[in-house]
């Protein structure tokens, strides 16, 4: 008798909440360099062939929501109100995030886990790399909304700095600041070679 999906399912999604908790308890414990894949596995109670089912590398298990992250990005495109831009939408997205960020930031864990990422290289360059790779999604996105075609050159230009944006803003010592003149600058541009989108 095969298990049901849903069941099966729910268990994979077990498995992986529990490897993600599992690193991230030993990474802010003991470092991220300290720590190796076997010991994740071994805190989760699963095999490091397991592991690697769920988790492509040892940096995936720091960021385990990043195709939430791609799907949100692509919604916002696709499920924006009628008369609002796309640059629009994706300002008010990474206003969003900002606002999730905020949230977090309450959890006392979370300045250690900031810390964590921005004073280890892999993790750093991983976070950049993880966020940019939605740019060929949220590309097809933007010019499936206009009606361009997949390789449009202003519609992968919008999203590369779209994504780009939000280092900035992170960065920046006011993020709402940051985020309306990035995003003021996107809307002006794409307005002159998009009109009305």
């Amino acid at each position: 008798m095969t298990e049901p999906t849903g069941r099966r399912e729910r268990k994979k999604a077990q498995t992986r909440q529990s490897l993600a908790d599992a690193a991230l308890e030993l990474f802010l414990d003991r470092g991220y360099d300290q720590v190796s894949v076997k010991d994740v596995a071994d805190a989760a109670d699963v095999s490091v062939t397991t592991l690697f089912k769920h988790f492509p590398g040892k940096e995936a298990l720091v960021f385990d929501q990043d195709d939430d992250l791609e799907a949100a990005l692509v919604a916002a495109v696709r499920n924006r109100t009628p008369g609002t831009s796309i640059p629009q939408a994706l300002r008010e997205h990474i206003l969003l995030t900002q606002t999730q960020f905020a949230v977090h930031a309450t959890d006392p864990r979370f300045a250690d886990f900031t810390r964590m990422v921005q004073d280890t290289p892999a993790l750093r360059d991983y976070a950049h790399r993880m966020w940019t790779r939605h740019e060929a999604a949220l590309t097809r996105a933007i010019a499936d909304a206009v009606g361009a075609p997949d390789d449009d050159v202003s519609c992968a230009a919008l999203a590369h700095f779209a994504l780009e944006a939000r280092s900035l803003v992170l960065r920046h010592p006011e993020p709402r600041r940051a985020v309306d003149e990035a995003f003021a600058l996107l809307e002006h541009g794409w307005a002159a070679s998009h009109p009305g989108s």
